[in-house]
């Protein structure tokens, strides 16, 4: 109920941080906790969103900077020789789509950053974006998918965290022997799933042209400031140690914080005009970072109320004497836990204590169990308005207000990979 009304009101243009209170409030008391408790709960789960919605305010504030260094511009002269003969617009078109593909897959494993990168290198290319008439949506969905297939099926990075840590750990908690499984082979067809959804998403989708107002983009990139050469450098090495520190201290708000400082240290941003560029900067990730504070509230309630576990235990009984149907079901409620709690990584642990004695049950194998479990848990993460890999492309697509988090991210990376990834789950639980 929880997460319907707050999908409800999202596709119905209700802010998304509204949405999310009034599901919460909704879920809290149909699952029977008081509203006292309900708020209690919400509370508590808010404080764990603060260090995330902390780093993507200084995250903008760093952003916003590079900006007013005039990188985004000297980027866009860089490639306006390839705007003006339509071979040209192609090329540097699929060199845009296969450059946010790679980042956002290495993001995952080769520089462990996950959604980092977004706010530093999506903004600065939106005014070429905009010139090729680029859809965005198009860019949400191939973020969204380097940024949740990796971790799906390479055991490496996030995907060491998702794959064997979590996934096969909370398995064999459960009481299945997962020694002789290789995890990539049982997540080989779910990721399957995601590659279709962004081939259609390229190829069929979102190929036509989509036009965006120029005027809005040279507002935030500041157009009217010198380019110097030394502001230019200064903004690639802020970039760099900005990268560097986060990898060192596993802290993007420590990364966004040296970049800043070097902007600072520069001249690039004036010590007069620093206030107002860090201001401006975190109001253009404000409601980013409200929503995923005010998402994991909503968590904490759905925790709390003690249905999740029910809703589990109820749906997957539902058929569990059909194999293919129980399967489907498992996947469904998957889908649905994941929607409301925004993370593929807290699904698991819920679903693998109840799925893996029903699969022993119904006799589907070790390979066949960790690949249902896995899809189970990774379905949703594409299209929650909760979910980083979702929030992620919208904070750096949204940057000059041209790009819709619920419309143009939410419900193109839903259709594109949910459904595909249903499909595909379904067909490795009944043949591996």
């Amino acid at each position: 109920m929880a997460i319907f009304v707050m999908l409800g009101l999202a596709l119905l243009r209700t802010h998304v941080v509204i949405s999310l209170l009034i599901g919460a409030l909704v879920g809290g008391l149909y699952g029977g906790l008081s509203l006292a408790d309900t708020l209690a709960a919400f509370n508590n789960g808010i404080t764990g969103g603060a260090s995330v919605a902390l780093s993507y305010a200084l995250l903008g504030a760093f952003a916003l900077a590079i900006a007013h260094s005039g990188l985004p511009h000297a980027m866009a002269d860089l490639a306006a020789r390839h705007l003006e003969n339509s071979q040209g617009q192609t090329r540097l078109k699929w060199g845009l789509i296969l450059l946010f593909t790679l980042v956002s897959i290495a993001s995952q494993n080769l520089v462990p950053i996950h959604i980092a990168f977004i706010p530093l290198l999506v903004p600065p290319l939106l005014y070429v974006m905009a010139r090729l008439h680029l859809d965005r949506r198009l860019i949400a969905c191939v973020i969204t998918f380097g940024l949740v297939t990796p971790y799906m099926v390479f055991p490496v990075g996030f995907g060491d965290i998702f794959l064997k840590q979590i996934l096969l750990g909370n398995i064999v908690r459960a009481g299945l022997d997962v020694s002789g499984v290789n995890v990539m082979h049982a997540m080989a067809i779910p990721a399957l799933g995601m590659l279709a959804g962004l081939l259609l998403a390229v190829f069929v989708s979102y190929r036509r042209p989509r036009h965006y107002r120029l005027g809005k983009i040279e507002n935030v990139e500041m157009t009217r400031v010198k380019l110097e050469r030394s502001s230019l450098i200064a903004a690639v090495a802020a970039i760099v140690l900005a990268f560097a520190v986060q990898l060192y201290c596993d802290s993007m708000i420590m990364g966004a914080l040296a970049g800043f400082l070097v902007f600072l240290a520069c001249g690039v941003v004036k010590w007069k005009d620093a206030d107002g560029v860090f201001n401006e900067g975190m109001k253009m990730m404000a409601m980013i970072g409200f929503t995923m504070i005010t998402a994991q509230g909503f968590a904490e309630v759905l925790k709390a109320s003690g249905q999740v576990n029910a809703l589990v235990a109820s749906g997957t009984a539902l058929f569990a004497g059909n194999r293919g149907m129980a399967a489907f079901v498992m996947l469904l409620v998957g889908l649905v836990v994941t929607l409301g709690i925004g993370s593929s990584f807290s699904t698991v642990p819920i679903l693998a204590a109840i799925y893996v004695p029903l699969c022993m049950q119904l006799g589907f194998s070790p390979l066949a169990t960790v690949s249902l479990i896995g899809t189970a848990g990774a379905l949703g993460d594409a299209g929650s308005p909760a979910s980083d890999s979702t929030l992620g492309p919208s904070s750096g697509l949204n940057m000059d207000g041209q790009h819709d988090h619920i419309r143009d991210t939410v419900v193109p990376t839903f259709l594109h990979y949910n459904l595909p990834l249903m499909a595909a789950g379904w067909i490795a639980a009944m043949t591996l």
